[in-house]
């Protein structure tokens, strides 16, 4: 049967193998519409129709063209018709766009031109199919479906090599620059890249428009934003795993352990198994179920659970045990751990974190518990002094005075409590006044003083009372010092040097009261004071007047003090405040000592310009001149001392006196006294602490001279530790030293190291003069082994005096040995300590030797030793040329996190200032401006917080150093307004320290009448008034 029957008589024309090969194509399967229909009829029709049409193949079709061969001149004539039809509308089509503009409309036009034309061969086909099928009843349904269309992937029977081959032409194609929108793929294009091309030889340009969404710009929030900081004080929830018995053989991985181990089911929204349950409710869109949107409360509630179980724990301890200071303490110090977490004590749900945000309840709760423990424990300071700490935030600076009062007047034999007074008052702004703290201070000693000589018999003098009143009187000295009254300071020390070294035999037996109404007429007579010249001391002059009166010596004439220049203001042509600053500055350093009348020139008391300068009752300089003046007054002096009989044999003052030579560059004549010395000690040996200590200054002296003359000093170092070894008298420096006395002598620094340990250790608590002698011989044997060995024997010697000491300090088994005996191991550990220190920096300066070891050294050490500040100088100095800061970084938190001294806050910012200073020298171009080529990295900012961060204990707010650096930082920054913020904080805890005012005066010029008001009603020294500074002006 042939395909169209209406050109079933063409088959019959003589030509046949023409028609037949211009009927091939016939024989392509996507024209089979036998297959289409059969396959319509299995869609639409009923499974009984599926039988009556079967799909056609490739041999069918040939078979048929064929038999219809007859057909082929009509077929031809047909189809020279249509290709004439075709170019008629052709160019009917181009003669209207012609007269139109190109748009969407032209491109819509011919898209539907080009669909009718598509529609065209399939009509005629269809309409062929009817007419040769009209015969044949049996194809009625193919004739029915035959002018629909079929997609080839809804054929289920087609086989592999059915294809479909589209020869018609677009002409939109040659008439539109690219091709219809609706016939391109939509899609999203994600940047501007594309697959498969090397980013950093190729790239694309795309043009257009760009597919990509304009976002708008939203501010990038930083972690100091409101949400920010209420998104960090969400408390995380803790995540376990399952429990697991430990398994003893290793693993190489850490498994990660689902929730359920079931298999996985698999639905039509989750046909992998792959998506959780709470996944595929939210591909539902559904909620979590009611019970799993309340399993993230477990977690806190476990935790509240826990800490209540504390809170329980305290109260029963603390009601066992009432007179425990320390569990009360602890007890306090726990409900920051309580109010940290989800609120235990909230009532109800907004509550929770109000609560847990306030600073007040805290500090209501810890309130209350001390009140509680104070009850129990009415004599306890600790308790009552925390209490007055938390109260700070409460109550009025009068108020907490009173308390402060009240607390004093209980416990006036506590040192310790004195001395927080003193430093609470001085920091307090409002009721500050020189002249109110300097009788607070005298007050302070007097109580002292009548608690010891027994006249207030309530309170019993305390272990350590007199130790404690020289630090108390230190703290004084200090205190009118910083405040500009050098001249009373000094005073102060000439009177306790009087009263304490001089005091005649007749009133040593009298209490401290009685002998100071003897005292005082000394200290107004006029005669010369400790330090001055032709002073003889307070002894000399009370027998003096018992005999009758006094005798007048007058001093040398070349012991006088070269003249200073009067002239104070050298340029009056700089600003005022300048001109000020630097008159005040030179009278602070030049007016250090109090005004005496000079009774050779006949001067009174009334002859003194500045009555501030006169001291009745109650060095640094950078002159070349004066330092050698100084140096010449010394050496007199030291002669002078070493004369009197009782001080021949005094080897701390042959030192000093050797030393000094030294420093002044009388090298020869250093020596020369180092010799005498040692001889005049004798067959001592290595008992001696002082003779070793003499012994070892010389060595080091030698040591340390310049490159040039090292190999000879060396020999004198080896000679000199040598002979302090053997029972001979000393000889100077004749030679080298033979390998047969330097191996004796390492024998007996062994031996004596040895015995000098096992004393050390037997002994508890250890006697003072045995931890000077077993400081002095290690170092004196570390230091001979490093010249005869090398640097890793001497470092063997330290590690087995630590191993020994550190034993006997922290002993196994136990957390702190006895306290006495502790600290003075401890300063025994830190002199070795530092002497390994040194060691090993001398000969990373003299040899080439790795950094490793000393950076380790001094790690270890300042975990122990944290107040120690050559330690952390030579630390900062090793670190700073490192181009890591991360180590160094986290060393300083580590130690600033657990200690209590100031000095690791104030060596990390220093730390980080010199990488400042660092990076902003690689930044300038020479010399000229900043050029930011380098990031900041947060230095700024890092310093910044590090001040902050020092300033919130109470040493380190009371620090005018740290104050003033502070000020200088912001200064340098160019922050005024916030650096005058600072400076008047800085007041707040220190209103006492001049250098503050003077900084402000320098960088706050138009602020000056301000400050020195301020000055003037705090009573601090103010050398040169404005007024004055009027008249020099003037003159």
């Amino acid at each position: 049967m042939a395909l169209f029957p209406a050109f079933a008589g063409l088959s019959e024309a003589p030509d046949g193998g023409s028609s037949r090969k211009e009927l091939d194509w016939l024989s392509n399967p996507s024209f089979c519409v036998g297959s289409i229909t059969s396959l319509s009829q299995q869609t639409e029709a009923a499974p009984a129709h599926v039988s009556e049409g079967l799909p056609l193949t490739r041999s069918h079709l040939k078979s048929e063209s064929s038999d219809e061969s007859d057909t082929n001149k009509k077929l031809k004539q047909t189809s020279r018709k249509k290709k004439k039809e075709k170019k008629k509308k052709r160019k009917h089509q181009h003669h209207k766009k012609t007269k139109r503009k190109h748009g969407p409309s032209s491109s819509s036009r011919s898209e539907t031109d080009t669909d009718s034309e598509k529609d065209k061969p399939s009509r005629g086909v269809g309409g062929s199919k009817k007419e040769s099928e009209e015969p044949n009843q049996g194809n009625n349904a193919a004739a029915d479906t035959g002018h629909r269309f079929v997609w080839l992937e809804d054929i289920q029977a087609v086989t592999g090599e059915t294809f479909r081959t589209d020869k018609k032409p677009d002409p939109a194609n040659w008439e539109y620059k690219s091709l219809y929108r609706g016939d391109i793929a939509r899609y999203k294009r994600k940047g501007d890249s594309c697959l498969g091309i090397n980013p950093k030889k190729q790239c694309i340009s795309w043009e257009g428009t760009s597919t990509e969404k304009k976002h708008s710009r939203k501010q990038v929030e930083r972690y100091f934003t409101k949400k920010s900081v209420g998104l960090m004080n969400i408390d995380g929830v803790a995540i376990s795993s399952k429990t697991e018995p430990p398994s003893s053989e290793p693993i190489s991985f850490i498994p990660v352990k689902d929730l359920e181990d079931a298999a996985p089911v698999t639905t039509w929204l989750n046909p992998l198994g792959i998506y959780d349950q709470s996944t595929t409710h939210w591909l539902q869109g559904q909620g979590p179920p009611e019970q799993e949107s309340k399993q993230p409360d477990a977690q806190p509630d476990s935790e509240s659970a826990a800490l209540k179980a504390k809170v329980e724990e305290f109260n029963r301890r603390v009601r066992e045990n009432p007179r425990d200071t320390q569990l009360w303490m602890a007890f306090v110090a726990f409900q920051d751990e309580v109010m940290k977490s989800p609120g235990l004590y909230a009532i109800e749900e907004g509550e929770q974190e109000k609560r847990k945000r306030s600073l007040k309840l805290i500090l209501e709760k810890k309130l209350a518990i001390l009140e509680r423990a104070i009850e129990s424990n009415q004599s306890s300071v600790d308790l009552k002094l925390a209490k007055l700490k938390l109260c700070t935030e409460f109550w009025e600076p009068s108020t907490l005075v009173k308390e402060w009062q009240k607390l004093i007047f209980l416990h006036p034999n506590n040192t310790a409590l004195w001395q927080k007074y003193l430093l609470f008052c001085q920091s307090q702004f409002s009721t500050f006044s020189i002249s109110k703290i300097h009788s607070l201070y005298g007050k302070c000693l007097s109580t002292l003083s009548a608690v010891k000589d027994g006249s207030i018999l309530s309170h019993p003098a305390l272990p350590g009372t007199e130790e404690a009143m020289f630090a108390l009187f230190l703290q004084q000295c200090h205190f009118l010092r910083q405040a500009g009254h050098s001249e009373k300071a000094i005073s102060l020390f000439q009177a306790m040097v009087d009263f304490t070294f001089f005091k005649p035999d007749s009133v040593k037996d009298l209490p401290t009261k009685g002998q100071v109404e003897f005292f005082e007429p000394f200290w107004d007579s006029g005669e010369p004071r400790a330090g001055e010249k032709g002073a003889r001391g307070w002894k000399a002059w009370m027998h003096q007047q018992e005999r009758g009166g006094w005798v007048v010596i007058n001093p040398d004439e070349d012991d006088d003090e070269p003249e200073e220049d009067d002239q104070e203001i050298k340029d009056k042509t700089l600003p005022r405040w300048q001109i000020w600053l630097a008159a005040e500055r030179s009278r602070d350093q030049r007016h250090w000592r109090p005004w005496r009348p000079d009774k050779t020139k006949k001067q009174t008391e009334e002859d003194c310009e500045d009555p501030e300068r006169q001291v009745i009752w109650c060095l640094h300089t950078k002159n070349k001149k004066r330092l050698k003046s100084q140096g010449k007054n010394c050496k007199k002096l030291a002669k002078n001392l070493l004369k009197e009989p009782e001080n021949c044999n005094n080897f701390c003052l042959w030192k000093q006196y050797a030393h000094l030579e030294w420093l002044l560059g009388n090298t020869e004549d250093a020596r020369k006294v180092f010799d005498t010395a040692l001889g005049m000690a004798g067959s001592r040996e290595l008992k001696d602490s002082d003779l070793c200590e003499l012994s070892l200054l010389y060595a080091e002296l030698e040591v340390e001279l310049s490159p040039e003359v090292r190999r000879a000093a060396t020999a004198r170092a080896v000679h000199i530790l040598t002979k302090l070894t053997e029972s001979s008298p000393y000889g100077p420096y004749t030679g080298q030293v033979l390998a047969v006395h330097i191996l004796k002598a390492r024998k007996a620094y062994e031996h004596a190291l040895q015995d000098c340990l096992g004393d050390s250790c037997v002994s508890n608590p250890a006697p003072t003069d045995s931890c000077s002698r077993l400081i002095s011989l290690a170092k004196c044997f570390m230091l001979f082994q490093y010249l005869t060995i090398g640097i890793d024997a001497a470092v063997q010697i330290y590690e087995q005096v630590f191993a020994k000491l550190n034993s006997s300090v922290f002993p196994e088994g136990s957390g702190e040995g006895d306290s006495a005996s502790s600290q003075s191991w401890t300063s025994v550990l830190e002199a070795i300590t530092l002497m390994h220190t040194s060691l090993l920096r001398f000969h990373m300066k003299v040899s080439v030797y790795p950094l490793a070891p000393l950076r380790e050294a001094l790690s270890q050490a300042l975990k122990l030793y944290p107040g120690n500040q050559v330690l952390w100088r030579s630390y900062v100095q090793i670190q700073n040329k490192s181009h890591s800061a991360s180590k160094t970084r986290r060393f300083f938190d580590t130690i600033t996190r657990s200690a209590k001294p100031l000095e690791p806050w104030l060596f990390a910012i220093e730390a980080e200032k010199l990488r400042k200073r660092l990076v902003e020298t690689v930044q300038r171009l020479d010399g000229r401006e900043i050029h930011a080529t380098i990031p900041e990295t947060g230095l700024m900012h890092r310093i910044q917080a590090l001040f902050e961060n020092a300033m919130r204990s109470d040493s380190g707010s009371q620090c005018p150093l740290l104050w003033r650096m502070y000020l200088n930082f912001l200064v340098s920054l160019g922050n005024k307004e916030r650096s005058k913020g600072v400076f008047y904080k800085a007041l707040q805890n220190c209103p006492w320290a001049k250098v503050l005012y003077l900084d402000a005066v320098e960088y706050f010029p138009d602020e000056m009448q301000e400050i020195l008001d301020l000055m003037t009603e705090k009573e601090l020294r103010v050398r040169l008034p404005l007024e004055e500074l009027e008249l020099l002006l003037e003159d």
